[in-house]
């Protein structure tokens, strides 16, 4: 049911800020709308998702009339910060959120449109199980103003699904783009590498399928086993065998390379698009530290510097909202220092790369090892940028830890 909420400070239960929070109306600010359904766990999830089992007494039928009860509430703790700014961008995240019906996604986004409005232009992505992405939910969400379908593919090859316990049919990938296409909406289609069994040319048949389908963006994911999940379970077993580290590389190397042909460009570490324009803007919001509402049992926000989380279990956000009370359960504000480090950590991934006077002291003396190694690009590091190349993605954390020493 999710990974451990952080620790912080207890959040009030009105929900509001401190009064030194600042609201900057030339930050971005976006919204997250997280639905925890799921029909099966997938036994490498540990998102904060439920099966109907699971959601003891929560129900999913009322779920939208609950996030547009916070989405009221979120409109009078940010009204008391200063001027409310329209969302640039929407994220329908899960979970499935395909599995509730299409009228009550399109209710929740009008209450975002009603509360703050919509940024002309606006990206509005809803994440979607390919077998759960008809023509009739693509047009219904199309016309509620939804812009954009983020696919969970995974794999094309049926014995990496069912290792990853997925139960999606291959066949209705197409099937989805094209009820997407049909729509006119942009497409993403979201892949996992490194699941047991799959080998380099299983991988290989997922990314030319993904690319014959002609997506306008492909995230790829390596594999990481959780604590806690079926999988991390079954490793420990020995029932299956864990990621081979050499493997998934030389996977992230082939997706790099086949993308690259196909005219696709990364624009951070495992996320590929045809144009800048069709770059994912909400998850750029989160590398380049911008400000959002996450909405939703578990989900998180971040504004002016202060993060907030809610409660995770979806009957205990019920519980709290039903009560006029704030879903937040805790929070933090990191100081100076932990956010610059968050900055290079997070915007070392994306191709904008991050500025060299953010690394430490010794960071920055450690810039020319890294071009010497080949895990930074020289040119972009001359002109005071930190950009990673191919091989340097595949190290990222290594390069963090060497400009963060």
């Amino acid at each position: 049911m999710g990974s451990a909420l952080p620790l912080g400070d207890p959040a009030p239960a009105d929900g509001a800020l401190p009064h030194d929070v600042p609201v900057d109306p030339a930050v971005d600010f976006g919204v997250y709308l997280h639905v925890p359904f799921c029909r099966v766990r997938c036994g490498y999830c540990d998102f904060n998702t439920y099966t109907a089992t699971e959601l003891r007494g929560a129900r999913q039928d009322a779920y939208a009339d609950e996030v547009l009860h916070e989405i009221a509430l979120s409109r009078e703790v940010l009204a008391a910060q200063g001027p409310l700014r329209p969302a640039r961008t929407v994220f329908f995240g899960g979970g499935t959120p395909t599995l509730l019906p299409p009228g009550d996604l399109a209710r929740m986004l009008d209450g975002i449109r009603g509360t703050f409005g919509l940024a002309d232009g606006a990206e509005v992505t809803v994440e979607a199980n390919p077998d759960t992405l008809t023509d009739e939910v693509a047009q219904t969400l199309a016309a509620a103003g939804v812009t954009r379908f983020s696919i969970g593919m995974q794999s094309s090859v049926p014995h990496v699904l069912a290792a990853l316990d997925r139960t999606h049919d291959p066949a209705n990938i197409a099937t989805a783009v094209a009820a997407a296409r049909k729509a006119g909406l942009a497409v993403s289609l979201d892949l996992i590498y490194g699941a047991p069994g799959e080998s380099l040319e299983d991988w290989r048949t997922s990314l030319e399928t993904a690319i014959a389908l002609a997506p306008d963006h492909i995230s790829a994911y390596a594999l990481i086993v959780e604590d806690g999940t079926k999988l991390e379970r079954q490793i420990r077993r020995g029932e299956v065998p864990a990621p081979d580290d050499d493997l998934q590389a030389d996977m992230y190397e082939l997706a790099d390379e086949l993308l690259a042909a196909a005219g696709y460009g990364w624009y951070e570490v495992s996320n590929w698009s045809t144009t800048p324009a069709q770059r994912s803007r909400h998850n750029l919001s989160y590398w380049r530290g911008q400000d959002w509402w996450g909405y939703g049992p578990g989900a998180h926000s971040h504004v002016g510097g202060l993060r907030w989380w809610n409660v995770k279990h979806p009957a205990a956000y019920a519980q709290r909202l039903a009560l006029g009370e704030s879903p937040a359960a805790g929070r933090e504000r990191p100081d100076a220092e932990a956010r610059r480090l968050e900055v290079i950590l997070l915007r070392s991934r994306i191709v904008d790369g991050v500025a060299v006077d953010e690394a430490t002291v010794a960071g920055r003396r450690n810039v020319a090892s890294l071009i010497a190694d080949g895990l930074v690009d020289g040119a972009s590091a001359v002109r005071g940028r930190i950009v990673l190349t191919r091989r340097g993605r595949l190290l990222a954390d290594a390069v963090v830890r060497a400009l963060t020493e």
